[in-house]
């Protein structure tokens, strides 16, 4: 074990265990450990790494902005900021109604929206069960998934969940008090349950419930958007705007930054004071973001397409896969047996690094630039420890 992994129980706190191995440097979708094995890194920092490690238009950015001014608090404007909320405004498509709030993660643009909700002067949000918003309170009281709330009840109070996919359920539930529902919230593909894309269609038929009854329409793209499933936002897919988007992830490209975007009425919410973040809005972290959105324009956005569906053919080919899910680069890779876990463990040793959100699924989120070696890198050795483990 090497002196960092060594000394981390003594440090860090026992929230996340200690990690199975030390990264030490990366270049594109690759990565180096502690004992010197070049990984090909299938996750990501959890679909964050957009443009995989140490991109060129990151590293020019980051540090030329770190130079001219690295920080100003929410008490002053900078260029950079403005530049990042203009060009998102426009990739939305939403007309000039849209807003933009800056944070630093998920869960803080999802807390965004969650307080954005409760400003309609409405108190019931319907969340969708086992979808995943985040750990803050208010992100975890939307989260379905009751084994990470347990610990932490009392929630904050009018959360109510609904099956995912389920439109009749989710009209019969709006229709027992509609003049109180505020928001419904969703993620287009739900990533920490095992990759499951909504229905064809769900997207659309919320839109529709939505505005007949006047509730905001929340749509979680933290891990599907800036170009994660081969739309920037993965809602585009389907042809609705959503009344608020949440996004983070792979907007900094490995820097943290977070944005709650709000249009129509949704947009004119928050008023002086009643929401804040020292850091959100950071000039480097919105340099970063520029830099990732100079790169992922609309062709970038059709070579994940292909990249994720040579993905989908050859891994479906295997006899051992029941059938690989979702759009563009962010996948879940169905086993027919329960060895994903374990083929997360042993994906060091044949070259991966891999994630496991369920016993028989392993989700693949790779950075969006890995290039056609890394690619064949990766299903060498997926093929390799599906078939070896499913014996």
């Amino acid at each position: 074990m090497s002196d960092t992994l060594d000394k981390w129980p003594e440090v860090l706190m026992n929230n996340y265990g200690t990690p199975p191995v030390e990264l030490v440097s990366g270049s594109g979708a690759t990565v180096i450990d502690g004992e010197g094995r070049h990984l090909i890194d299938m996750l990501a920092g959890i679909a964050v790494n957009a443009l995989g490690h140490g991109h060129p238009a990151i590293v020019e950015a980051v540090s030329e902005q770190i130079r001219q001014l690295g920080h100003t608090s929410n008490l002053f404007a900078h260029s950079q900021v403005v530049t990042l909320a203009s060009r998102l405004k426009e990739l939305l498509g939403a007309g000039e109604s849209t807003r933009v709030f800056f944070c630093n993660s998920g869960a803080e643009a999802n807390e965004a929206a969650f307080k954005l909700s409760r400003l309609t002067g409405r108190s019931r949000i319907l969340a969708a069960v086992n979808g995943f918003h985040g750990r803050t309170m208010g992100s975890l009281a939307m989260t379905g998934q009751a084994d990470k709330r347990a610990a932490f009840e009392p929630m904050p109070a009018g959360v109510e969940f609904y099956e995912y996919g389920d439109i009749d359920g989710l009209r019969e539930l709006v229709e027992q008090d509609p003049r109180n529902t505020a928001s419904i919230i969703l993620e287009p593909i739900q990533g920490e349950t095992g990759v499951i894309p909504a229905p064809e269609g769900f997207l659309k038929a919320i839109r529709e419930l939505c505005d007949e009854y006047g509730i905001l329409m929340i749509v979680d793209e933290v891990q599907t958007g800036v170009g994660r499933t081969g739309d920037f936002f993965a809602h585009q897919h389907d042809g609705i705007i959503p009344d608020v988007v949440t996004m983070a992830k792979g907007l900094g490209g490995g820097l943290p930054i977070g944005a709650c975007l709000a249009t129509g009425k949704a947009a004119g919410l928050f008023a002086p004071g009643s929401h804040g973040t020292t850091f959100g809005g950071n000039p480097v972290a919105c340099a970063a973001a520029n830099a990732v959105l100079d790169v992922i324009d609309a062709e970038f956005c059709a070579e994940v397409i292909a990249k994720g569906q040579y993905f989908i053919d050859e891994l479906e080919k295997l006899d051992t896969v029941e059938e690989v899910r979702g759009r563009g680069l962010m996948l879940g890779v169905v086993l027919k047996k329960p060895v994903a876990k374990q083929a997360v463990t042993e994906g060091f040793d044949h070259g991966l690094i891999l994630n496991a959100p369920a016993e028989d699924i392993i989700r693949l989120t790779p950075p969006l630039v890995i290039n056609e070696q890394e690619i064949e890198q990766a299903l060498t050795g997926l093929r390799a420890l599906i078939t070896e483990l499913s014996r």
